[in-house]
């Protein structure tokens, strides 16, 4: 697959998945879920022994992208939804340590994200907040 949202590299043992739209705060829309989904299975089928989640810009993940949801009907709000939980799950399955490198806010899906790693290393910027939106 190739990517839009994100980059990825490996370095040694460790392969660094980064969220890279930072223009839209890491805002997790369908392309960027698959395009996350994706570079997870593919690393976990590798011997690398950790992969690195992180984030371009000034924030690590301002979440699902609201703006996209509001355009979609009922089955495509669940795609992205499924999507979402889908990656959430390969991430707790890789076999290798995942690591989330969080630097300014991390909100809602973007706390899942955080969450769903092994560990975690907060800068001093970090913030995280739940629910997203106006919830």
């Amino acid at each position: 697959m190739d990517y839009d949202c994100i980059t990825v590299e490996r370095s040694g043992p460790t392969t660094t998945v980064t969220m890279n739209l930072p223009d839209r705060r890491n805002a997790l829309g369908l392309r960027h879920l698959e395009e996350l989904l994706d570079a997870f299975t593919v690393a976990a089928a590798t011997d690398a022994t950790g992969i690195v989640l992180a984030g371009a810009g000034p924030v690590f993940s301002a979440g699902h992208d609201l703006g996209e949801m509001a355009g979609q009907d009922e089955a495509g709000v669940r795609r992205m939804l499924d999507t979402c939980t889908a990656l959430m799950a390969a991430m707790r399955g890789a076999p290798q340590v995942v690591l989330a490198r969080v630097h300014g806010l991390a909100t809602a899906a973007g706390c899942q994200l955080v969450a769903n790693a092994d560990l975690a290393v907060a800068g001093a910027s970090a913030g995280f907040a739940v629910p997203g939106g106006k919830g």
